[in-house]
């Protein structure tokens, strides 16, 4: 095994003095997660420039039986990306490899390495005509890696599918240190197994994902944003399939929100405005790669439709750039408002769209009555089923640790109880691994059992994280 001396010795070898971090003011913030939730302990920070450092860092935690947990911008919510409190193990920090490798809009690609947070590549896209559609709150700090690794979901996934869609091919370190590259720039490849997909959303249990290719699409040359209030989630769904039915080929975004969650949002952004004072709202966005389509117009007609209906009372239609984004900044910045709250017991869950209004009603009113003083805070992606159910607690309690098992309890059975997911984009890391093996089938577990197995047989790829193995 190698005494912990010479284990340094031989990462700090590899990666330079620059690339490793030993004290333990310095490692800090890299052992503990966004939320504060999770802390652990490593031996060091190790911070990989290169695939190559990467491959021969693997190989000598390899020969000193070290685990390795990768970790991108941090900002994970499911303590996926943070080492366990016990065990030699090192943090792989990929913020240095941040190079974008290529970017062809014909072929509409970019390959950018792990550590390329997403805002930066989202602007290198920009600048070459095209857009990169992956894009959630976290994404000035958040690295493609991670988003990558965790699969993760965002704003616009109702027309651009999750990252899983977007990724084209990959460049992965597998845990013998063996180098596995297909950065590919086709569209269709049918020769063999698509490997890819197997590590994305594997949270690096079973690799390390050093590049990646990503599918680029033209720059809209417009959008429409509107915030409707609709009085109810039922009304919410309503309109959602007239204007999916009527502008589904310009939908990118149609987020729904609670009056709480605005509330809680508007709380943390003093001097901000917001048109509605209660009750529900929708966040529609439409684009158009035309810049000669009525849009606006468009959109107008079909909310009028909407009002005669019933199923939507009150809009406010953006009319600049600026009114757009104080609406979305209301939208993005209520996880920020939520934890300046309080403490919440998150639930990023999904069921299908048909069943969104029944889960938000069976919360609403049993939350409230199981546990007293606790406010419901809904909000989420109603185009493809992602609802963001979490729950504040009050100040008592805060210090009851049985409070949020049974809340999780309470929450994953009504959603399991609707043919959906205890996870839609956060992941499963530490935080649902148990979880995990209450909801999932004997059959899946196995498999996935079987793929780690396979692949990480001694266990030193971010074990503790989403399924539970032991060496082989």
């Amino acid at each position: 095994m190698g005494s912990t001396c010479d284990f340094l010795g031989r990462l700090g070898e590899i990666a330079g003095p620059a690339g490793l971090l030993t004290d333990m003011d310095a490692m800090a913030p890299h052992l503990v997660d966004w939320r504060g939730q999770f802390r652990g302990r490593a031996d060091a920070v190790v911070r990989p420039r290169s695939t190559a450092e990467v491959a021969a860092i693997v190989r000598a935690c390899g020969e000193f039986q070290a685990a390795i947990v990768p970790q991108g911008g941090n900002t994970g919510l499911a303590g996926g990306a943070t080492p366990t409190p016990a065990g030699r193990q090192i943090v792989l920090a990929l913020g240095r490899m941040n190079r974008v490798r290529d970017l062809d809009p014909l072929d509409n690609l970019l390959v950018a390495e792990a550590g390329c947070v997403l805002q930066t590549l989202q602007t290198a896209a920009v600048g070459a005509g095209r857009l990169l559609p992956l894009s959630f709150g976290a994404e000035g700090s958040a690295q493609i890696g991670g988003a990558i690794a965790t699969n993760a979901g965002g704003v616009n996934v109702l027309r651009y599918g999750s990252t899983r869609q977007l990724v084209l091919g990959l460049e992965v370190v597998l845990p013998d240190g063996t180098v596995l590259e297909r950065l590919g720039r086709l569209r269709k490849d049918n020769a063999g197994y698509d490997w890819k997909q197997v590590f994305i959303g594997s949270e690096g249990t079973l690799g390390i994902i050093t590049a990646a290719s990503l599918r680029l699409y033209p720059k809209p040359a417009q959008s429409q944003t509107a915030m409707v209030s609709v009085g109810s989630p039922g009304a919410a769904l309503r309109l959602f399939e007239r204007i999916d039915a009527e502008l589904g080929e310009f939908l990118s975004s149609f987020e729904l929100v609670s009056e709480a969650a605005y509330r809680v949002s508007l709380d943390h952004l003093p001097g901000a405005s917001f048109p509605f004072s209660e009750g529900w709202v929708v966040l529609v966005e439409l684009t158009a790669g035309s810049p000669d389509l009525p849009l606006g117009e468009v959109l107008e007609a079909t909310l009028a439709r909407a009002f005669e209906d019933g199923c939507a009372l009150d809009a406010v239609i953006a009319q600049t750039v600026a009114q757009a984004q104080a609406l979305w900044l209301v939208r993005e910045s209520i996880a920020d408002g939520e934890r300046a709250a309080g403490v919440s017991v998150k639930h990023d869950v999904s069921v299908p769209i048909s069943r969104i209004a029944d889960l938000i009603a069976a919360v609403e009113r049993g939350a409230p009555e199981l546990f007293p003083g606790a406010r419901p805070n809904i909000f989420g992606h109603v185009g493809d089923g992602n609802m963001h159910v979490n729950i504040i607690l009050s100040p008592q309690q805060a210090t009851d640790p049985t409070v949020a098992h049974r809340l999780n309890d309470y929450v994953h059975d009504l959603v399991a109880a609707e043919g959906g997911s205890i996870t839609a984009e956060h992941g499963i890391g530490q935080y649902r691994r148990d979880e995990l093996y209450k909801y999932k089938t004997v059959a899946e577990l196995r498999l996935m059992e079987q793929f780690k197995q396979l692949l990480d047989p001694r266990n030193l790829m971010n074990p503790g994280k989403v399924i539970q193995v032991e060496p082989g």
